[in-house]
């Protein structure tokens, strides 16, 4: 891990200023998009995501690292952080927001949960307020499990597609979040 998401890290871990016993952490979590075109897929995996999540408040926070998205081809992925992402310019993606009926979830209660998120994403430096739909399933006391599928369209982050490789990529990319959460313990 580089010294930079080590300190953004510690720095997402600190800002959630609740009791530890409501806050839930991962730096393994799931985030991938895929563009269907008739031309080509396009698809990008990354398990490398920190989240934090506040059952307390409903806060939830989360960093990935563009760079540690991986793709099927190693063109795509060169072409993704240079041309598209500008990764050394725009080095992270980051969500803050808010579950907005958090009193829809029981969180003693081992099940499923559909929760409605808002907040602010930002993407190579564009911010932009995002509303989508997900699940929450609680496996126990310690354990919590997070999926959501909405769309991103590139153009919205001021993603730029030359017009040459414009048929490449469909209009907006369907994004898969999952996030394992275990509880976060602080070591004082």
């Amino acid at each position: 891990m580089n010294k930079r998401f080590f300190w953004l890290t510690i720095s997402l871990a600190l800002s959630i200023s609740v009791s530890a016993q409501n806050r839930f952490f991962t730096k393994t979590g799931h985030i991938d998009f895929f563009s269907h075109t008739a031309v080509e897929d396009i698809k990008a995996v990354n398990d490398q995501v920190t989240s934090f999540l506040d059952i307390a408040t409903g806060e939830m926070i989360f960093s990935v690292l563009s760079r540690s998205f991986q793709f099927p081809k190693p063109l795509m992925q060169e072409h993704f952080n240079e041309n598209y992402m500008e990764s050394e310019k725009f080095p992270k993606a980051s969500f803050a927001g808010k579950i907005a009926d958090l009193k829809a979830v029981d969180f003693t209660k081992p099940g499923k949960y559909q929760v409605k998120v808002s907040g602010k994403l930002t993407i190579h430096g564009v911010t932009k307020d995002v509303e989508t739909i997900g699940e929450l399933s609680v496996v126990g006391t310690d354990k919590i499990d997070g999926t959501s599928v909405f769309s991103v369209k590139p153009e919205d982050y001021d993603i730029r597609i030359p017009s040459v490789v414009k048929a490449n990529f469909a209009e907006s990319m369907k994004v898969t979040v999952q996030m394992n959460y275990q509880l976060y313990i602080s070591k004082k």
